[in-house]
């Protein structure tokens, strides 16, 4: 079911800080940035090798989920992203293994991807994302 590993989601107060960290100390480069309103972010996907990610979040405001988890854990990594080719038939097969879900079907991601998340009861406590990324 899971074809790579995506991206690793970190959150931080400063994204163009981080950003530049990354870029001067890894020699990774940004992909793509983005504000996700809907999610409450502000974000950058910095380039690991080709589709792995780093991705970078900033929460637009404190109520946001990423919002919450910085004011909760500080800064850190906030969730991993896998890699499927059906985010739709990924759900419904793990929802019928009871494996919780947080969302019940798909919405926008990062890239224009096809996302949904895992709820970190069901995950051995990680905050688990399904990326559908575009053909």
């Amino acid at each position: 079911m899971l074809t790579r590993i995506d991206h690793v989601g970190i959150a931080c107060h400063d994204l163009d800080a981080k950003v530049a960290f990354y870029e001067t100390t890894f020699g990774l480069t940004v992909a793509h940035r983005e504000t996700n309103e809907e999610q409450g972010v502000h974000e950058a996907m910095l380039l690991v090798a080709p589709g792995s990610y780093v991705q970078l979040l900033q929460p637009t405001r404190p109520d946001s989920p990423v919002g919450k988890f910085l004011a909760r854990n500080g800064e850190g990594v906030h969730h991993i992203g896998y890699g499927v080719d059906d985010v739709e038939a990924a759900l419904a097969a793990l929802g019928a293994k009871g494996v919780p879900l947080v969302d019940e079907r798909p919405r926008h991601g990062s890239m224009g991807a096809s996302i949904a998340f895992l709820h970190p009861r069901g995950v051995g406590g990680v905050l688990t994302e399904l990326v559908q990324s575009l053909p």
